[in-house]
């Protein structure tokens, strides 16, 4: 038992989490099956490879804060136009974030934006990038919050370490001088250093409308739009198609 301690000591030390945890079923494992030196080593850093990789995936996504919905090998390409299957399997396969390529998704509310741009960052996390999806209104928030607090400088300390950034319902509300200003500084930062999702039911001049200031627009849409795909959907709302009832008629 003494031998046992000490290995789960140096596993703790060494950060071999699953070691520190089963040792002692790896032990009896190797005492019933009596695997050579090199199987036994072999199998138990591999298992604590997997396990680091596994535990590694769980976090990323846990920090990615994806919608519910987001698994895109169940996207319905028959209820909106604009997107085919060759097209979305081009862009899963996510070469277009190697060279920092951006996409606009656009489109009438429940066209399916947000659930393609919620399944991109999922696809991304899997494959190993460093990925997330927010809302615009808590990017501004964290944009407002990372000067007073840890955990808004966190939050803006991931944003500017990310692959690809996912923001949804961008100018979907007003958004004041000073917030647009912080915002596209952001942007500029991360131009051609990281992947953006944009998604939007609002055109380009819309935009100038909302943030009351065409320079910045015009600024802003040209670092978004240098190396970008823009998709454009369109069809009736998924949700109120699909919708679900209390009471039953």
């Amino acid at each position: 038992m003494e031998k046992i301690t000490q290995i789960k000591q140096y596993a703790d030390h060494l950060r071999l989490t699953l070691l520190r945890k089963e040792a002692e079923k790896y032990i009896h494992m190797a005492q019933i099956n009596k695997p050579t030196y090199i199987d036994y080593t072999s199998e138990l850093l591999e298992r604590e490879v997997k396990h680091r990789k596994r535990t590694d995936t769980e976090r990323r996504m846990k920090l990615a804060r994806l919608p519910r919905n987001h698994n895109l090998d169940k996207y319905d390409y028959n209820f909106v136009s604009g997107l085919n299957k060759r097209q979305l399997e081009e862009l899963r396969e996510l070469i277009w974030l190697e060279q920092a390529y951006n996409l606009v998704l656009m489109g009438p509310s429940g066209t399916g934006k947000t659930y393609i741009a919620a399944g991109l960052v999922h696809d991304a996390v899997n494959k190993g990038y460093r990925a997330y999806f927010t809302s615009m209104e808590d990017m501004i928030n964290v944009l407002k919050m990372k000067e007073m607090t840890s955990s808004g400088l966190n939050a803006y300390n991931r944003f500017i370490r990310a692959h690809l950034i996912a923001i949804d319902d961008i100018m979907l509300f007003p958004v004041k001088k000073h917030e647009a200003v912080a915002f596209f500084n952001l942007i500029n930062h991360l131009h051609e250093q990281c992947s953006i999702i944009i998604t939007t039911n609002k055109s380009p001049k819309q935009w100038a409308e909302i943030l009351e200031d065409e320079v910045l627009t015009t600024a802003l849409l040209d670092r978004l739009l240098y190396h970008c795909e823009v998709v454009k959907l369109e069809g009736n709302s998924y949700r109120m198609e699909n919708r679900k009832e209390i009471f039953i008629k």
